[in-house]
């Protein structure tokens, strides 16, 4: 099952194609490489060539932006009643994955069914923090945000702020998410909640080395001793080329729906609609079990 984020005001995929991708980020165009996108894009030269900025991978690894016009060091992108800041990084990306929102709606839904529960959301790799965000302002009694990146986690505050969330409970804790999972099994921790956007490849604060293939099944089971009894859903993204959404099918009905049989997993695709096109852009996959 597809999972499509066609919600937003704020954003729109103009276009994709041969290697790229055109967008819209509230009224900032830029145009970013995206290996998915093999098929020819639109022959409209005006739409490609009118941009504010693209970025250009370079063959020694990496990239650099060329800026067609100048443009603020960052800028804030509204989704419903979320506000985050937006800012062109060196690695092409944008402090958001605008895909996500629909994960974001997801989690943020499943809590609201439950206003009298105290609902505890634990978020791994959790980058700029868009679904810590969907969560607290969902009414989550309280967000672990966890992630190895301290200017990430910096980043996250900021968003926390611009949502008005200062005086929700959110716990930002930069460190190793192994680690920090299997700590909190040893306290006896647990969450209703707990979602997961690992990368292909990272390293922890101290220097540990994530590689999805070995590492995931390793983290998934630990998360699976921490998920409540009472637990209402587990999400897991990836972004990694290669991996077939019934990988993670198998993973979760064999890990998290055994010691949680009232549930319902669910996998596949999650993508953006391109704007005037019959076409969705693929964003990675994802694996997801929630209280039925």
């Amino acid at each position: 099952m597809s999972r499509i984020a066609n919600q937003w005001k704020d954003y729109t995929c103009f276009d994709a194609g041969n290697g790229e991708k055109l967008e819209q980020w509230k009224g900032i165009v830029l145009r970013r490489p995206d290996p998915q996108a093999i098929w020819p894009a639109k022959q409209n030269t005006n739409l490609w060539q009118d941009t504010d900025a693209i970025y250009h991978r370079s063959d020694k690894g990496g990239g650099h932006w060329e800026y067609r016009k100048k443009l603020p060091e960052s800028w804030t992108i509204n989704y419903k009643d979320l506000t985050f800041k937006v800012s062109p990084t060196g690695f092409k990306h944008t402090g958001l994955f605008p895909e996500q929102a629909v994960n974001w709606d997801w989690m943020s839904d499943l809590i609201k069914k439950y206003p009298n529960e105290e609902i505890r959301v634990l978020n791994l790799f959790a980058y700029t923090g868009g679904a810590t965000m969907a969560c607290a302002k969902a009414g989550a009694a309280e967000v672990v945000h966890v992630d190895a990146s301290k200017g990430m986690v910096q980043w996250a505050k900021e968003n926390r702020d611009l949502c008005g969330l200062q005086n929700h409970k959110i716990r930002f804790i930069v460190d190793d998410c192994l680690k920090f999972v299997e700590r909190e099994k040893r306290r006896g921790h647990t969450y209703h909640g707990i979602l997961m956007d690992p990368p292909s490849y990272g390293r922890g604060p101290n220097g540990e080395m994530w590689k999805f293939e070995k590492e995931v099944t390793k983290l998934i089971q630990a998360c699976a001793e921490i998920l409540d009894k009472d637990a209402l859903f587990f999400l897991i993204n990836s972004y990694t080329t290669g991996f077939s959404s019934i990988v993670l099918d198998n993973t979760l009905r064999t890990m998290i729906l055994p010691d949680h049989p009232n549930g319902i997993v669910e996998t596949g695709e999650i993508a953006l609609p391109i704007a005037n096109r019959d076409l969705l852009l693929p964003c990675g996959i994802y694996g997801s079990w929630q209280r039925k």
